[in-house]
């Protein structure tokens, strides 16, 4: 009786410690310092979430820079690829679709070579980066689509290379940049436009 009394004492106390206390301890240290970050690194615009730095969104207007595909359609519950091994005909029928869909799509030469990430989706199905020269490929679309000068679509080249993120700790990854962040300077961008016209 004994030691079931004190094998009790010791489980309620590691409940306690691990259940509550630590995960409480770990959630306000993390509330106090990113609280961006804890929070889903959500997008506010007038008191509104209109997205995640983290998960990417289906941007299909030619206003808008497209994001890399998804196999899940950007629903971040069931959060996977298509697991198509590279001898698979149906991925290489969606790589091949999904080029000719960008060629046509942004109007480009069919000997235009395309970047990977638009022609695969990624393994979460969630990855809301494209590459620079992927984003620099849809510039003539998007500048087109808003009417933009010959001013107007080299400060859009110029928010192309400000918005650009660099390998995560210098050396892991590639350059890459935020689809959702773009097209909202986009917007800004032409905004700006508008009120100065």
């Amino acid at each position: 009786m004994k030691t079931l009394t004190i094998s009790l004492k010791i489980f309620l106390f590691f409940t306690i410690l691990t259940g509550i206390v630590y995960p409480l301890f770990v959630t306000g240290i993390a509330q106090i310092l990113f609280p961006v970050q804890a929070n889903g690194s959500l997008i506010v615009k007038n008191n509104k979430i209109i997205g995640s730095e983290l998960i990417g969104q289906q941007f299909d207007s030619i206003i808008y820079f497209s994001s890399r595909p998804s196999a899940i359609s950007y629903n971040p519950l069931p959060s996977g690829g298509s697991n198509y091994g590279l001898t698979s005909a149906k991925l290489k029928n969606l790589v091949t679709e999904r080029k000719n869909k960008f060629i046509a799509f942004n109007q480009l030469d069919s000997r235009t070579e395309i970047p990977s990430e638009m022609l695969f989706a990624s393994a979460s199905g969630l990855d809301p980066h494209i590459s620079p020269k992927a984003a620099l490929l849809q510039v003539e679309r998007v500048a087109k689509a808003r009417k933009f000068s010959t001013l107007q679509k080299q400060k859009l080249i110029k928010c192309i290379n400000d918005k650009t993120e660099a390998p995560q700790y210098l050396f892991l990854g590639e350059e890459r940049i935020n689809v959702l962040t773009l097209n909202l300077e986009l917007n800004k961008l032409d905004q700006n436009i508008t009120d100065n016209k």
